[in-house]
């Protein structure tokens, strides 16, 4: 069976992470992605660690479920090229900044005029109608302005980065759920449109869910910033040999902690009991929790915070992820034979479908495998693909073109 937007054709236009994850989500849910590279790729194709360069782990964890052209659209070819895929395209997803697309004569009004009713989805770090408009925007950038890194800081330490590239990450899934709203429409509509994905504005509404706090009133009622999330000792706390996240949360949660932590005096005291006061002294909470947890063995804590049903984890090192039973049993990890790179392992796209299930059809492509059989797609001959490769617009990618001198070498 197919996925949910089987036959959905979607031009992915995007480079590092802000883009390329949006398009596999997609993909992800059966929609046919064609990658639009240039000659030198992804960026993230060179980002070690590697078997083959232009193979890089970021590029292959964030581009599967698609097929990669290779296209020059600085030639007058490239840009006839890529309007003859737009024009049996249901949506182009671009991070290119508008006005270089506009520049190549592939902006909204120039796809739209060989397919009316083309959803066109211009990414960008800052909307369009603002003065930042033109400032380039990369994850780091975001994280900072967007205030996600004063808030990693706490309430008085020194503005720090998240140790991923969240924006790049959230923006996308933002920016896929954009695209699909616009194809809903069209199917009611019959009609396309231009939307807007700014990384700024998405991450500000992001972080101000919680954080606004005070200021969400006029006049403000306290400073922005969730008490919670802002103290010190929200983290996962040491054991004896580890480390636990362990999260009372309400009345009941706090009492039953303070129960088998044998700390009879806290059980009632207003910290505890009373929702408001706990807000306000949570910081004080959490200190507790990291001093009465510290001695404890971590699956002996592990075992009492889940007899006391309170929400419990343990911290799990990036390497040991692999073996988490739960991730085991869902099969989470596959491993798969790729056509240049030998064995590689993949998530699994982690939602579920009852009637359209979701699967990994495309491993991810090497620059410009798949540029031969989508310009045939789009009506080139044999002859006038040959031309186009002789002319440097697009290149031949095919696996089977990779002599084992050439792997090794590329």
């Amino acid at each position: 069976m197919a996925g949910p937007l089987d036959g959905v054709r979607i031009l992915d236009l995007t480079t590092v992470g802000y883009g390329p994850y949006a398009c596999q989500i997609l993909g992800d849910y059966g929609a046919e992605i064609i990658k639009v590279e240039s000659h030198e790729g992804d960026i993230t194709r060179g980002i070690s660690p590697f078997r083959n360069q232009g193979m890089g782990h970021f590029f292959l964890m964030a581009n599967r479920n698609k097929r990669s052209i290779v296209l020059d659209l600085k030639s007058d070819q490239g840009r006839e090229a890529l309007l003859k895929l737009a024009k049996d395209a249901d949506a182009i997803i671009s991070s290119i900044r508008p006005a270089a697309m506009e520049r190549l004569g592939l902006g909204y009004e120039d796809c739209r005029a060989v397919n009316p009713s083309i959803v066109y989805v211009a990414l960008v770090g800052f909307g369009q109608s603002g003065p930042y408009a033109k400032r380039p925007a990369y994850d780091d950038v975001i994280q900072g302005v967007s205030g996600m890194a004063a808030m990693q800081g706490g309430r008085e330490g020194p503005p720090k980065f998240v140790n991923a590239s969240v924006c790049d990450k959230i923006c996308s899934q933002v920016a896929a759920h954009a695209t699909l709203a616009a194809l809903f429409s069209r199917e009611r509509s019959g009609e396309g449109q231009l939307v807007e994905v700014p990384m700024f504005e998405s991450m500000v509404g992001f972080n101000l869910i919680e954080h606004h706090s005070g200021q969400a009133f006029e006049p403000p009622l306290g400073p922005a910033g969730y008490e919670r999330s802002l103290v010190e000792y929200r983290k996962p706390y040491a054991t004896a040999d580890g480390y636990v996240c362990a999260l009372p949360y309400n009345t009941k949660h706090w009492q039953a902690f303070f129960k088998f932590m044998q700390q009879d005096d806290m059980i009632e005291d207003p910290r505890v009991v009373d929702p408001k006061t706990r807000s306000e002294k949570i910081g004080e909470l959490y200190e507790m929790v990291d001093d009465l947890v510290k001695d404890w063995k971590t699956v002996d804590i592990l075992a009492a915070l889940k007899e006391a049903d309170i929400p419990h984890g343990e911290a799990t090192p990036l390497s040991e992820l692999e073996n988490d039973p739960h991730m085991q049993d869902v099969g989470f990890f596959q491993t798969f034979d790729h056509p240049s790179e030998g064995k590689i392992k993949l998530t699994a796209p982690p939602m579920k479908f009852s009637e359209t299930p979701l699967d990994i059809r495309q491993l991810p492509a090497l620059l410009g495998e798949h540029s031969m059989e989508i310009l045939r797609e789009a009506g080139y001959s044999d002859a006038q693909i040959a031309e186009l490769i002789t002319a440097g617009v697009s290149v031949d990618g095919r696996a089977e073109n990779l002599t084992p001198a050439k792997a090794a070498a590329s």
